[in-house]
């Protein structure tokens, strides 16, 4: 019973939490690289029904729960390591008898295949139920951020320990917290420069002039000493009755991968590619550079040649499928120039056979009363 209500208050409270939470804008995977994290959780441990606490056949391990803290690092956009500590309260079978004295050491990798919230985890987990010993552990979570630099997570994962080959289970919600610098697509902060409070009317002496003073706009500065008329009633306005503004920035980023010797689009990453013609579209002053990149596979020659048409194929796609104006287009290969993974292995290759376009736009926007 106590393992079926513990399980419950961690299943049913963290959605919960996740709903409830009033998210600002989410950072990109591009934001958290380099960043540090800590954070804390609360853990539910399904044990083996093989596992025993003392040499006692009647001693079965049911299950624990616990808490523990983590250090984690994003590496690239999609990866991030992280090592956890947690102390676990297991119960017996039987009678429900406990035992505190658990814990669990974890080194994982984190792959986050969008990029974004959902994310695979594996790693070395090092039990300590009775005896300390090694597990592999796989699974999955999701992470909801709750500002640019604040998340609660949520994650699953199945253990197997070699020595004994216990298969045991568990499930965590957690709150993590990122160190580091400004977060690049941070927006444009409001211009800090105090802005004059507008003149109030002064009472007027009686009947001194025939003609009243008006403001016609509303905007709290007389007809007299207004420069700007007929401004936006919502506007916030300077002493000379002009419209106040800030700078908002918007940004677009394209990553395209290629299979190995290949220049040829593949149809899942045409989504990805409209959306940045809807950004041209919606932004018709903007050009576009696209950057063709290959893996350290082969010789640079070839690699700078296969990079153009790489660029030169996505050029393609947004002029003849979205109806971008060439001239706003420009490819530029590098070849194997410009690596974003140095492994020597087949997922570092995959990842560098790619193209990349970034687009940032800078206007005014009024600020609101």
């Amino acid at each position: 019973m106590n393992k079926l209500i513990s399980l419950k208050t961690i299943l049913l409270t963290s959605p919960m939490l996740l709903t409830t939470a009033f998210a600002s804008e989410q950072p990109t995977a591009q934001d958290l690289v380099g960043k540090v994290y800590g954070g804390a959780h609360m853990l539910y441990i399904n044990t083996d029904n093989d596992r025993l606490m003392t040499a006692n056949p009647n001693s079965n391990v049911d299950h624990g729960s616990g808490f523990g803290g983590e250090l984690g690092y994003r590496l690239t956009e999609s990866t991030e390591f992280r090592f956890s500590y947690s102390n676990i309260n297991l119960v017996k079978e039987n009678n429900g008898f406990s035992e505190p004295d658990a814990s669990s050491a974890v080194i994982d990798a984190l792959y986050f295949p969008t990029q974004k919230n959902f994310y695979l985890l594996g790693g070395i987990d090092y039990l300590d139920i009775v005896n300390t010993k090694a597990s592999l552990d796989l699974g999955a979570g999701y992470r909801h951020y709750l500002s640019e630099r604040a998340a609660l997570y949520i994650e699953g994962k199945g253990h197997y320990q070699f020595s004994d080959h216990f298969k045991d289970s568990s499930v965590r919600v957690g709150f993590v917290y990122f160190f580091g610098g400004e977060s690049k697509s941070s927006p444009v902060k409001q211009q800090t420069s105090p802005v004059k409070a507008a003149p109030v009317a002064a009472s007027v002496t009686p009947v001194v002039a025939a003609v009243a003073v008006k403001d016609a706009d509303k905007d709290g500065v007389l007809d007299n000493d207004d420069r700007c008329a007929n401004t936006p009633v919502v506007d916030k306005v300077d002493e000379r009755g002009c419209t106040v503004f800030t700078e908002e920035q918007k940004t677009k980023h394209l990553l395209v991968n290629f299979d190995n010797n290949k220049a040829i689009v593949k149809a899942e990453y045409l989504a990805e590619i409209e959306k940045m013609a809807d950004f041209l579209n919606t932004h018709p002053e903007v050009s576009l550079v696209i950057e063709g990149h290959t893996s350290k596979v082969g010789g640079s020659a070839y690699n700078k040649n296969i990079s153009q048409q790489r660029a030169d194929a996505i050029v393609d796609v947004l002029v003849k499928q979205f109806s971008i104006d060439s001239t706003r287009l420009s490819a530029v290969g590098y070849g194997e120039e410009r690596l974003v993974a140095l492994g020597d292995d087949k997922a570092a290759h995959a990842k560098n056979r790619r193209i990349e376009a970034k687009v940032e736009v800078t206007k005014q926007v009024a600020i609101s009363r």
